[in-house]
């Protein structure tokens, strides 16, 4: 189960290549995302380029235009349960983080996801990041990959906080980093929650 939410770009105003004020169930901390229609066009990733295919939904998110872009979801841990704070306590609750990261042709414009770990105090426990994909693992073609990391949640850890960021490298107006599928799930040894 993810614990984000709108990790796939989906909900709220967009579908086009303008920036938009607020993505729901983000936070924008910088610069100004959009959430691009995959049906845009004009050298926008379509269904046809590499990416999370068919369940992928409409829309992906893109730095729009500015040259730093971040987006940011605080996520609290489950309190009970086989994926509760007793379970992560003793080391028996997993993570998994994934997203499609890509980007424009040759560009270097990407996008970066990462999750920090959190105690009670709020004091940072764990970080893991993945991304930005380059142009030369997109084979120098508009597209995304799948990335995920997989570890032990850290005992004490009682919260996430899940960045999505979009960096432009080179010149133009366009970010052209892109992200989509966006997840974070929490799983107990032969079981999922």
């Amino acid at each position: 189960m993810n614990l984000l939410v709108n990790g796939d770009a989906e909900k709220g105003s967009g579908g086009t290549a303008e920036p938009v004020g607020q993505v729901v169930g983000w936070v924008v901390r910088q610069g100004a995302p959009a959430l691009v229609g995959y049906d845009v066009g004009g050298g926008y990733p379509t269904p046809a380029d590499p990416g999370p295919g068919g369940g992928a939904g409409a829309r992906f998110f893109s730095g729009g235009n500015s040259p730093v872009t971040a987006l940011v979801q605080e996520v609290a841990l489950p309190a009970a349960g086989s994926t509760g704070h007793r379970a992560v306590d003793a080391g028996r609750v997993r993570y998994v983080l994934s997203g499609w990261l890509g980007g424009y042709a040759g560009q270097e414009d990407g996008a970066g996801l990462s999750v920090e770990f959190r105690d009670r105090a709020g004091t940072p426990v764990a970080l893991s990041v993945l991304g930005p994909v380059t142009a030369g693992e997109r084979g120098g073609a508009t597209g995304l990959l799948e990335r995920r990391a997989e570890a032990a949640v850290p005992p004490g850890a009682r919260s996430a906080r899940v960045q999505l960021s979009f960096t432009r490298s080179g010149g133009g107006t366009s970010n052209d980093g892109y992200a989509d599928a966006i997840s974070l799930s929490l799983a107990a040894p032969g079981r999922h929650s």
